[in-house]
């Protein structure tokens, strides 16, 4: 009660004159500069480097230069193909072992929800050297083929391609789809799924209208955060040292470091963040105009 009439007494009603004439505006000051200095300012950077030649003065010389590039053109389409493919993947691969954990009960089910939460602080490196020395050219796959029929070489060499990259990736970043589904999953009413499977409706039929309109907002919210980490996707490219596989932030790195070229890395770094954003945007439109019709659907 004493706690309630402090909220509630004169004593709040005491303290609330004192804001009454700042403006709206001023509380919006300390995020807004702390968003400014942390974010904003090393991005205003690179877009002030990317219009700043080495010869001095400004010019978009830079982007025009980078735009009449095949190298940037090949990294533009392969960073987004895998990034969408990955995402792709790992929604459906994601749903699916989420829905197994939280739905079909087996031993060792809750140690396996804990470990997902273990595996999102992994490094992404980490998972690729898994995968190298499992698939790898001197990885066990190949050790076995080669002790069993005596080839120099194993038939398993896919890690370097972009096709290897895509397993790397769907492998790291299925966990961060699952981790929300699981936490919808356990909000789902028991009871609704009871009465649907009582009215003779089979398991498919109760995950589409059941529980995916359901776990549909938790799903985009996974596949969205997917789809900006795997645009940006940097360790798992660079570790699994696939041919031909240029990615943007590959690109940023090659230019950067490799050629001396600031200003052309920081054009496609803005290039890069603008991709991001759009992708972003566009993915979380469709999914919302998905998740209002599934809405609509269910409640029918």
């Amino acid at each position: 009660m004493a706690g309630a009439e402090a909220l509630t007494g004169p004593r709040a009603g005491a303290w609330r004159p004192r804001w009454r004439g700042l403006p709206t505006w001023v509380y919006a000051l300390p995020p807004v500069a702390g968003l400014g200095l942390v974010f904003l300012y090393p991005l205003a950077l690179v877009g002030w480097q990317s219009v700043s030649p080495d010869s001095g003065g400004h010019s978009t010389a830079a982007y025009r230069e980078i735009f009449t590039e095949e190298s940037f053109r090949k990294a533009l389409w392969n960073t987004v193909w895998i990034a969408v493919g990955s995402t792709a993947g790992c929604m459906v691969l994601g749903f699916a072992l989420a829905l197994v954990i939280a739905f079909v009960p087996f031993p060792g089910g809750k140690a396996l929800s804990r470990f997902i939460d273990i595996f999102l602080a992994f490094p992404s490196f980490l998972i690729t050297l898994a995968l190298l020395f499992l698939y790898g050219t001197v990885g066990m796959a190949n050790g076995l083929w080669t002790d069993v029929t005596g080839a120099a070489s194993g038939p398993v060499d896919f890690l370097r391609t972009p096709w290897g990259v895509l397993l790397a990736e769907v492998t790291y970043f299925t966990p961060f789809v699952m981790r929300p589904l699981l936490a919808a999953f356990s909000q789902v009413d028991t009871a609704q799924l009871e009465a649907a499977s009582s009215l003779g409706a089979r398991a498919p039929r109760i995950v589409r209208q059941v529980i995916l309109p359901e776990a549909l907002p938790s799903l985009a919210a996974g596949g969205s955060l997917v789809l900006v980490m795997c645009l940006n996707e940097f360790g798992i490219v660079l570790f699994t040292g696939a041919k031909g596989v240029t990615t943007l932030p590959m690109l940023v790195y090659s230019k950067a470091i490799l050629d001396g070229d600031y200003p052309g890395a920081c054009a496609v770094a803005v290039v890069s963040v603008a991709l991001s954003v759009s992708l972003y945007a566009l993915y979380r439109v469709v999914v919302a105009r998905t998740a209002v019709g599934g809405g609509r659907r269910a409640g029918a």
